[in-house]
């Protein structure tokens, strides 16, 4: 299996994001190994904002479309002329690379390349795995970005902890990452990547779940830039669970609130607003 790990950025790159974080790695890999993002507080509630929309996409989203999507929510949401909005959905299958991706890192291109804005290296998108692309205004609700992935981080592993799997941090390897005593001592696979960049204060891309995709496509690269053999990839489905998107789309939106307030539909924004409407 193809190794994993995701350095992936909120902003410029992970690098820098993980600058000022204390290190404090073992060499007893079998030892946990402790982030100091679990240090941080969770939540960026932000009472007084509109609900935020979410929106979920029932077929396969091709990538330029939705990046022209983000592209221009994000400049109506910094002019507070759009509220925010989570979109769920699956890509078709492809690589997208950050801005720290090397050429080298990239074994075969079996599927089409995309050079990106978002920070971080080279990773797989397809079917079978939920993308939420998570465009939110941090200028009102904290200009904190360590504390935003943090949070994108806790919303996945709550998630995953409702079909009883145990997500974890790791220090310098941000994402979501589950432990495999079963592939030997020290062994982990990632089960989310989280990859963000930020534009005037408004953050665009977000997260990837495994959860029934083809895993086979990440031997094309060195996903993010990661290459340890005791460090791989998984899914839901790998794990032996079998779940379908709409039960994951469900515990999504419920944990997502908690964290960062409520959400609406798009009919259920229009409805609101008929309420609201005189006559």
């Amino acid at each position: 299996m193809a190794a994993s790990a995701c350095r992936q950025a909120a902003g410029v790159d992970t690098r820098s994001l993980l600058r000022d974080v204390t290190t404090s790695r073992t060499h007893d890999i079998v030892k946990r190994v402790v982030s100091a993002r679990n240090e941080l507080a969770f939540g960026f509630l932000a009472p007084g904002l509109a609900p935020v929309e979410w929106r979920v996409s029932e077929k396969l989203v091709p990538y330029e479309h939705a990046l022209s999507v983000m592209d221009s929510r994000v400049a109506r949401i910094a002019a507070e002329a759009a509220p925010e909005l989570v979109w769920l959905l699956e890509p078709p299958p492809l690589y997208s690379a950050g801005t720290s991706a090397k050429p080298e890192e990239l074994i075969e291109a079996r599927l089409p390349v995309h050079w990106t804005g978002r920070g971080g290296q080279f990773t797989y998108h397809g079917p079978g795995q939920q993308v939420a692309y998570v465009m939110l205004d941090l200028k009102h609700r904290g200009p904190d970005v360590r504390r935003f992935v943090a949070t994108l981080e806790e919303w996945v592993i709550r998630t995953l902890a409702a079909f009883n799997v145990i997500g974890e941090r790791r220090e310098n390897r941000v994402g979501v990452w589950v432990r495999r005593p079963d592939k030997g001592a020290g062994c982990e696979d990632k089960i989310t990547a989280i990859g963000i960049k930020v534009k005037r204060w408004v953050s665009l891309h977000g997260i990837a779940i495994n959860i029934d995709c083809d895993l086979s496509h990440f031997a094309g690269i060195v996903p993010c830039g990661v290459s340890e053999p005791h460090y791989g990839v998984t899914s839901l489905r790998d794990l032996g669970l079998t779940v379908t998107m709409a039960e994951v789309d469900t515990i999504m939106r419920r944990e997502f609130e908690t964290l960062f307030g409520t959400t609406a539909t798009s009919n259920e924004r229009e409805l609101a607003r008929a309420q609201t409407t005189p006559g």
